[in-house]
């Protein structure tokens, strides 16, 4: 049970965000997949020293380009597409943000522009449906998509002892069911809020990303008496550099050109693990265009079927 504090922070703070995670951290018991899991228990941890059983020691990953090639949020749309919760022009987009996001990486616009969107559509629609539709989606795709160079370093960090974190602008719920998956602690995602386990349309504070991350970090930190000089993290924008740069080991991984640039300068290393750079330009490319036709091509099926059935209708064919 989680108890009450009398300085609780404010909802949607960076320090409400670490309670709940350490709060799920505490009630789940560490990874399966840790060395010590079998004998660490249930927790409450203190700000003051780690929580027993946990390495003070941790690792923070970004997702999206990071861990799964591409955005999990997209795919994830694609899944509620085909369950019925998007229209036909609204997954058109998302293929067109996807396709923009493997070309030329994020940008603040870009992720306020599909976070307005992404809520929109799921405002009434309930948290198990969607984690449910998730799940499936974790099976189906983003298994498939993970670095298997990142996935490497992830079960180094596990075997090593050290706690593995996640920190994500994907909704907590989905960000917590990757983490599960792949053996994590938990992961710092963006909360949206839900009224009797229905999505109500709001974000419960700002969404996961830059400064965000950081912020969530370091309360997370404080919460479970991490040592951060000597946790690592990972990223692959330039919007990570505020996370890279709470942690005495930042490593950007799949680094977009200005974090490229930026970790050169500062004398970061640099993990690459889509090959060489030259057939990955070439990759992404070639998926984004793709990603484009194939949505076209769905959209143009779907429209000739509509017609088809309306002609049928009228001349009772």
């Amino acid at each position: 049970m989680v108890t009450v504090r009398n300085d609780e922070p404010e909802t949607g703070s960076p320090e409400a965000v670490a309670d709940v995670a350490a709060a799920r951290l505490a009630t789940d018991g560490p990874s399966e997949r840790r060395p010590d899991a079998a004998t660490a228990g249930p927790v409450e941890p203190t700000p003051e020293e780690p929580a027993a059983g946990l390495s003070p020691v941790a690792a923070f990953f970004d997702v999206d380009n990071t861990i799964i090639r591409g955005a999990s949020s997209f795919h994830l749309a694609m899944g509620l597409y085909r369950r019925g919760f998007f229209r036909k022009r609204d997954i058109v987009n998302f293929f067109f943000q996807q396709a923009r996001y493997l070309a030329f990486g994020e940008s603040r616009q870009q992720i306020d522009e599909v976070r307005s969107r992404a809520l929109h559509l799921m405002t009434g629609h309930s948290v198990a449906e969607v984690v449910a539709i998730g799940e499936e989606v974790y099976d189906q795709v983003l298994a498939l998509r993970i670095f298997p160079g990142t996935q490497r370093l992830l079960d180094a960090h596990l075997s090593a002892g050290h706690q593995v974190w996640l920190v994500t602008a994907t909704p907590v719920e989905i960000g917590d069911l990757i983490a599960r998956r792949l053996g994590a602690d938990g992961a710092l995602g963006t909360v949206a809020e839900h009224d009797d386990g229905f999505y109500t349309g709001r974000l419960v504070g700002d969404m996961m990303h830059g400064q965000a991350k950081a912020d969530a970090v370091l309360a997370l930190a404080e919460r479970l008496g991490l040592d951060l000089a000597a946790s690592s993290a990972y990223g692959d924008s330039m919007n990570d550099v505020p996370l890279l740069s709470t942690v005495g080991n930042p490593c950007p991984i799949n680094p977009d050109p200005r974090l490229r640039r930026h970790a050169k300068t500062v004398g970061w290393p640099v993990r690459e693990f889509r090959g060489r750079r030259r057939a990955a330009k070439r990759g992404l490319k070639t998926a984004s265009w793709a990603g484009v036709a194939w949505a076209g091509g769905l959209v143009a099926r779907s429209a000739a079927r509509s017609a088809t059935r309306t002609l049928r209708r009228r001349f009772g064919a």
